[in-house]
């Protein structure tokens, strides 16, 4: 696995604890990073349920939202309700991403198969034609060696090593924004869910973490500099006109190295694969901020591609097909989950032209009111398209299930015939 993010561990878990010799190479010296998906929604927690690992795990510091909203203009409204998803946590969980590599990470050193090498960055594949048969990594001491592997797994992220080395075909869509990242304080007095604010021509997101907000401002793709020119004072000024609850904490910015940019992309691989190498996670599909589910996706990937994985590498051999049926398990949530990003980010042109106050549109306030539309949100933000579950076991295939009950039904049909009972056999009752 290149990469120790969410996607890379999670499957090196898999792996491992199927018994699967799994090396992960994170080429940081630890996960303290600025990271951004710190929502872990209840997909994941339903496979972290799945694992026996839900316990422990929420007994970490964290956030709970039930709900989340927002504002437009004078117009607050009610967004996704995870309070009826069916999953074991009808919450999103608000952790830093490092506490859940730190755990998930330290559950999977308890299998002997599984080793995390920090401070190990892959620089190149090792290739023999087509094929990829492992890679070239620089370690702590600048050394390099070379990794042979039967797979290898590209889940370095969306400037993937892996992705750009097997000239994989990019599918990029145009995005027209980035976010700027900062924290502010937070009192008990503020709104406790996620909260999106409109308006002013600005859109600020504020998740919730405790002491203090994550924030995001959102603006136009590649206005940054532009942003910094206007000076620190009106950007803080800026962030009251549109959330005025903030007045007295936005001078806690004092200077730009506080605000961090994160260019927004969107973009998939065609292919995810070639003979011995496949791209999960944002490797294969970087994913927009916009409800805070590249994590979620990611992790899906990685269970995705264990439960079609496991037997081949304890096999020692992975044909491609499989890795092909990993990109088609996973493609389709990918594209619509994409497709929704888009159009939510289309959505802010409107707002961008606008820097006077907004009134919300008719659209919106209909939308809101449509029974059910709370829970269906709930569901598509917190289990999202085609949600994914660990196999415990390999179960038997489709064609052994079909030749079972053709088995029984026909037992069925001979008893009705000639009046004769027989009891059915254990085995085929533990099959049926």
């Amino acid at each position: 696995m290149v990469g120790g993010g969410p996607a890379g561990i999670m499957l090196g878990y898999l792996l491992a604890r199927a018994g699967i010799h799994v090396t992960v190479l994170e080429k940081h010296g630890d996960f303290l990073r600025d990271f951004r998906g710190d929502t872990v929604h209840p997909s994941t927690l339903q496979i972290l349920h799945e694992l026996d690992l839900l316990d422990p795990f929420l007994r970490l510091p964290h956030q709970k939202v039930f709900s989340a909203g927002g504002v437009y203009g004078d117009f607050a409204f009610k967004g996704p309700d995870f309070r009826h998803v069916p999953a074991p946590c009808k919450f999103v969980a608000l952790m830093p991403q490092w506490e859940f590599l730190n755990f998930l990470s330290g559950r999977a050193r308890q299998f002997h198969s599984f080793e995390l090498r920090m401070q190990h960055q892959a620089i190149e594949l090792m290739r023999a034609g087509d094929r990829v048969l492992g890679v070239i990594a620089r370690g702590p001491d600048h050394d390099t060696i070379e990794i042979s592997a039967d797979l290898v797994v590209g889940c370095d992220g969306r400037h993937s090593v892996t992705r750009t080395a097997s000239e994989l075909e990019l599918i990029k869509s145009g995005v027209p924004i980035d976010v700027l990242w900062f924290r502010l304080s937070r009192t008990n007095a503020d709104p406790e869910n996620v909260l999106g604010t409109i308006n002013r021509g600005k859109v600020l997101i504020l998740v919730n973490r405790g002491e203090y907000f994550q924030a995001g401002l959102i603006v136009r793709k590649g206005s940054f500099d532009e942003v910094k020119r206007g000076g620190l004072d009106s950007f803080r000024e800026g962030l009251v006109q549109v959330a005025p609850f903030l007045h007295g904490r936005t001078g806690e910015l004092q200077n730009w190295d506080q605000v961090k940019l994160l260019t927004v992309q969107i973009n998939r691989l065609k292919r995810w694969y070639r003979p011995g190498l496949l791209c999960i996670g944002d490797a294969a599909h970087a994913m927009s901020p916009a409800g805070g589910v590249g994590i979620n996706l990611a992790i899906q990937d990685a269970v995705a591609a264990a439960n079609l994985l496991i037997q081949p590498l304890q096999q020692g051999r992975v044909p491609e097909q499989v890795l092909a049926r990993v990109q088609r398990r996973r493609e389709f949530p990918t594209v619509v989950t994409q497709s929704a990003q888009v159009a939510i980010h289309n959505a802010f042109e409107r707002v961008f032209t606008d820097n006077g106050p907004l009134k919300a549109p008719w659209q919106l306030r209909a939308a809101v009111r449509i029974p059910g539309i709370h829970r269906a949100l709930g569901y598509a933000v917190g289990m999202g398209v085609r949600p994914e579950h660990v196999n415990s076991e390999p179960g038997p295939s489709m064609a052994c299930r079909i030749a079972v009950r053709l088995g029984i039904a026909a037992g069925k049909i001979a008893r009705a015939v000639t009046g004769h009972r027989r009891q059915r056999s254990p085995a085929l009752q533990g099959n049926r």
